[in-house]
């Protein structure tokens, strides 16, 4: 299902994220020489509605003309079968972001086949740093999301935003897979379809290419806005739900997305339902804690304790094929350290 080239295809720089499947049958793993080693690997498509980060590599590239990059650049063209129409993923694939190794399902489809080569392949030629490209669909700033807070990740991190998620890992994301071989992020880019988007991603890129290491100081404290993912929240298949649907199961906020990022108090209202607990959240270690977060009473869905949502979104269908939101507290830094003792703090 893979293939591996060593040159870039001419036709990639002009292609639209909508028409690549049209040049690459399947993923497809580009290397690019430079002058530094060992490779900057960036994934792109993941899901196939995201698309700044094809833009980006386009744009980058352009610019860079004939000229050799300044390091080498390994990069993942992912769906481009779901991208063909304009969707995360096609019903019946399996999440290209759910596949990578350690991942706890899918293992013998041709998608974790293929990205397992794909890591095995980084591994031995070796990767300086890793960066999966994303959009989301409601409405986030620009941020981060790292999988380990040692310094070389969380300097990564500010070339691209001062807002940085720590997330402990989800199994079977390019991210939680790469972070054992080199500094690795995602990136969070705002909805797909925008120029500035595009050409904050662009940027970015053309600077972790110029990087020739990271600094060994530690990241001050007034540089970051560091949080830290506590819980997923998603909606059971068996549940339907709205956003102003007076007749679903669950009629959310239409505006609910006006909530990313930020600091909620307790009493805040999702939504209305007559279901006693509508909704799942569980936490990093996969344990339900829907009752320590939401309280169904009256006819509303409220929040218990304060929280930070990110990716709430309005569309249906990404609420189906991912989670609706994901739950969050603010992590103090000092002295270059965070300081997880305050994870506790009002949980």
């Amino acid at each position: 299902m893979l293939t591996v080239l060593e040159t870039l295809p001419e036709r990639f720089l002009d292609t639209p994220a909508r028409e690549l499947h049209q040049i690459f049958s399947g993923p497809t793993l580009i290397h690019l020489s430079g002058r530094r080693q060992p490779a900057l690997f960036v994934s792109v498509l993941l899901h196939g509605n995201e698309d700044s980060g094809v833009v980006a590599l386009q744009r980058l590239l352009r610019r860079n003309g004939k000229r050799t990059l300044p390091r080498a650049l390994s990069i993942l063209v992912g769906n481009v079968t779901a991208a063909r129409d304009g969707l995360r993923r096609l019903d019946g694939q399996p999440d290209y972001n759910r596949v990578w190794p350690g991942g706890q399902g899918h293992g013998d489809s041709p998608e974790a086949a293929a990205m397992g080569e794909v890591h095995r392949v980084m591994q031995e030629r070796g990767v300086f740093a890793s960066i999966d490209i994303h959009n989301n669909t409601g409405l986030n700033p620009h941020y981060c999301v790292v999988n380990r807070l040692d310094q070389a990740v969380l300097h990564l991190a500010l070339l691209f935003s001062r807002t940085v998620v720590w997330f402990r890992g989800l199994a079977g994301t390019q991210t939680t897979s790469f972070s054992s071989l080199c500094p690795a992020l995602t990136v969070e880019c705002g909805k797909p379809g925008s120029e500035p988007n595009a050409e904050h991603a662009a940027r970015f890129v053309e600077a972790c290419l110029h990087l020739s290491q990271f600094p060994s100081h530690g990241v001050h404290e007034h540089d970051i806005d560091l949080y830290h993912t506590l819980a997923t929240v998603r909606v059971p298949t068996s549940v339907s739900f709205g956003f102003g649907n007076s007749l679903a199961d669950i009629d959310f906020d239409p505006h609910l997305d006006h909530m990313n990022f930020r600091s909620l108090e307790p009493g805040t209202v999702f939504g209305q339902t007559s279901l006693a607990m509508p909704i799942g959240v569980v936490d990093e270690s996969g344990s339900d804690v829907a009752n320590d977060f939401f309280a169904c009473d009256d006819g509303r869905i409220t929040l218990l304790r304060a929280a930070t949502p990110a990716m709430l979104t309005l569309d249906e269908k990404v609420v189906r094929q991912d989670c609706l939101c994901y739950l969050m507290d603010r992590l103090p830094l000092a002295h270059g350290q965070p300081q997880l003792h305050a994870l506790s703090a009002g949980a």
